[in-house]
């Protein structure tokens, strides 16, 4: 079969890559000076990737689970450098009142994996939860403003689905049943259906199991020169591997190969992505590591050469199966202008796109227009945690970002304390449903106190008497963080324990900023500015 390829430079490619597999070894990531990159191209928790491009540039998705606003979207013109370009769904009570702050008890849960594509003039985001089915959105622009959400499907035990519009305009959406389906007396059954025109509902009478093997899921659709291509994911005696069907219809019969090698220890398990053809005739795939450690499931950019009409990803090897990459020269020239945005000094009349919430906010309990320039985080008490040592985690309106595991970390904030109230606590933290570790100010009574806490743990407060304190987290590639405080924003002195940073129920570990009150609804603390800066 013939395919639109360009050999000169598919060859140049697999000549410039790096001839050797192995485990990340060196703290560089990303696009470098001389037009190379480092995988991870995004040392951070972007996980459940899907990816495409449109024109000169390149979209991607990566699931949030019970973090608001859901389902983040990354833009690049080069595939290397990313930045975050918004977010699909901004409200998650649309999906479960438990991803609400009045519940606060779906951590792992919430917005699983999805896919992106662009047909009919307009971006398709589908995505899975676990407990509420599959939802759906469109937007004109990647960006944003996407429509609310719609409720594709009310049920349960299913993930890690994707659209597809064939050549017809006929509509494709496929998915995983991961519980024991009494039919066929088997788990993780991928079926495929029609959808009506408009995208927003599934024929059911179209339902058609087209594969079934152990833990298959990451489902993507593709028709690539005539031939429709099945992307998905399979536990084998090595890991989790990437898989590939190919099949004239839709509907099959479908030939199967593996794609990929895996070796967990070494290359942390790619598996599940998107697959892109550029300008140029290559083609790359954008993938998370599935194996998460303490920063999450990072990104990472993988060659793909295609051999006998199957698209290998990776290093080929003897076996025409496809092994990690860690280097290589970079598919388009590097655009460094676009990076993960991090720095905040809230004078925008909304968040910028690197904030997530913990949960749905409350929204009558912060502002950006109360105060010109800052934001305000209005206390009010945590729901009662079940583990003491875990209160943040039942804590609303606690904003986040993603750690990054770079050499160098530091995150610094700039609190104004004057408005806080008696048995109010407000700071700077790192958490995880693992372990947790907070730096703040607790007032008791008139008496205010800088607060180390971590695991429930707390050392003895240090009085304070200013209004403005600065709260500074440093951490490195291993994960190691230390706190240090500031009462003039110069002299930053060390307090509390250093301590390691952690992953838990599939999220990495989230530098944040928290503010509640177990006595009552009172006080608040005005954010002048957030700055987080991380080496490349």
């Amino acid at each position: 079969m013939r395919f639109t390829l360009n050999f000169l430079c598919q060859t140049f490619l697999l000549v410039t890559l790096s001839a050797t597999v192995f485990a990340q070894k060196t703290e560089s990531w990303g696009g470098q000076k001389d037009g190379t990159f480092y995988n991870p191209v995004i040392p951070a928790d972007y996980s459940d990737l899907d990816a495409i491009r449109v024109g000169d540039d390149f979209y991607a998705i990566s699931s949030t689970m019970q973090f608001s606003p859901g389902m983040v979207v990354l833009h690049s013109k080069d595939l290397v450098n990313w930045e975050i370009a918004g977010h699909v769904a901004a409200d998650l009570t649309r999906i479960s009142p438990n991803l609400d702050w009045t519940k606060m008890n779906s951590y792992g849960r919430g917005i699983w994996a999805g896919s992106i594509r662009y047909y009919k003039n307009k971006f398709w985001v589908y995505f899975g939860s676990p407990d509420d089915g599959f939802f759906m959105s469109s937007a004109k622009d990647a960006k944003g403003p996407w429509e609310p959400l719609h409720q594709v499907w009310n049920v349960s035990g299913w993930d890690d689905c994707s659209s597809f519009c064939d050549d017809d305009g006929q509509l494709y959406f496929i998915a995983t049943n991961f519980k024991l389906d009494p039919k066929t007396n088997k788990k993780y059954n991928i079926h495929l259906f029609k959808m009506a025109q408009d995208g927003k509902s599934l024929r059911m009478d179209t339902d058609t199991i087209i594969h079934q093997s152990s833990g298959s899921e990451a489902n993507k659709l593709y028709k690539i020169n005539g031939l429709y291509y099945h992307f998905f994911s399979e536990v084998k005696a090595e890991g989790r591997v990437m898989m590939m069907e190919r099949s004239q219809k839709i509907t099959g019969p479908w030939e199967i190969k593996q794609i990929n090698h895996v070796n967990k220890n070494i290359d942390r398990e790619p598996n599940q992505g998107g697959l892109m053809q550029l300008k140029n005739g290559q083609w790359w795939f954008f993938t998370h590591h599935g194996s998460g450690d303490w920063e999450g499931r990072a990104a990472s950019l993988l060659p793909v050469t295609w051999v006998d009409g199957w698209p290998i990803i990776g290093k080929v090897g003897e076996d025409n199966i496809g092994n990690m990459v860690w280097s290589g020269k970079a598919p388009l020239p590097l655009n460094p202008a676009i990076k993960i945005q991090t720095d905040d000094d809230f004078s925008s009349v909304a968040l910028r796109p690197q904030w997530e919430w913990n949960y749905q906010p409350r929204n009558d309990r912060w502002s950006l227009s109360a105060r010109k320039g800052f934001l305000r985080l209005m206390a009010f008490q945590p729901i009662k945690p079940e583990d003491p040592k875990k209160i943040l985690l039942r804590a609303g309106n606690t904003i986040t970002q993603r750690s990054m595991r770079t050499s160098a970390n530091e995150a610094t904030v700039k609190l104004d304390i004057s408005g806080m109230a008696d048995g109010q606590f407000a700071g700077l933290t790192h958490f995880s449903t693992a372990t947790m570790s907070m730096l703040g100010i607790k007032q008791q009574g008139e008496e205010r106190l800088m607060v180390y806490h971590a695991d429930g743990q707390e050392l003895p407060g240090i009085k304070i008497k200013e209004n403005m304190v600065w709260l500074r987290s440093t951490w490195d590639y291993q994960g190691q963080n230390r706190y240090f405080y500031s009462l003039d924003g110069k002299n930053f002195l060390p307090i509390g324990n250093v301590t390691q940073l952690t992953w838990g129920s599939y999220r990495g570990d989230r530098i944040g900023i928290f503010n509640y009150n177990k006595l009552a609804d009172k006080g608040f603390v005005d954010i002048d500015y957030f700055n987080y800066k991380y080496a490349k």
